[in-house]
């Protein structure tokens, strides 16, 4: 399964390369007649190898009808998003800090920023006037805004 797995990832990815804009609609009959397989390994392939983990989102509707849209999302997107989703009131400063590490090893700030960032978080986790929500709303729009403008 695993040849025929590899023809359909390529034949998807063909596809989106060729559409340009990041993502692409298709029908699972024209991939099946193209790459002479059953729907069931399509399905597989798109379970298993265009995931939102991978950088990508796919819908998909079965029937007459039906289509598979991929869109390939940006990775920076995907790990802003996971960190926005994991701070909450929970959350201790090492976390945090851990997660600015995370983007200053993977390039997505510079030391500069990163440093920056670390200020900010030491600051908010240690103030005294500063709420729990507060600390939150101020973490998740540095992330935010981070994000935007990378």
């Amino acid at each position: 399964m695993s040849n025929i797995a590899d023809m359909i990832e390529s034949y998807i990815l063909r596809q989106l390369a060729t559409a340009g804009e990041g993502k692409v609609e298709l029908r699972r009959t024209d991939i099946a007649d193209a790459i002479s397989c059953a729907p069931s390994q399509i399905s597989y392939v798109l379970s298993t190898r265009f995931t939102q983990d991978k950088g990508f989102m796919v819908e998909s509707r079965r029937g007459l009808g039906g289509y598979i849209r991929i869109v390939q999302v940006p990775m920076k997107s995907i790990v802003y998003q996971q960190m926005l989703d994991d701070i909450d009131e929970d959350t201790d400063e090492k976390t945090v800090q851990g997660m600015i590490q995370y983007l200053h090893e993977h390039d997505m700030v510079s030391t500069r920023e990163g440093a920056l960032l670390m200020q900010v978080v030491g600051e908010a986790f240690n103030s005294a006037t500063l709420s729990d929500k507060e600390r939150v709303r101020l973490l998740k729009v540095m992330l935010l805004t981070l994000e935007n403008f990378s």
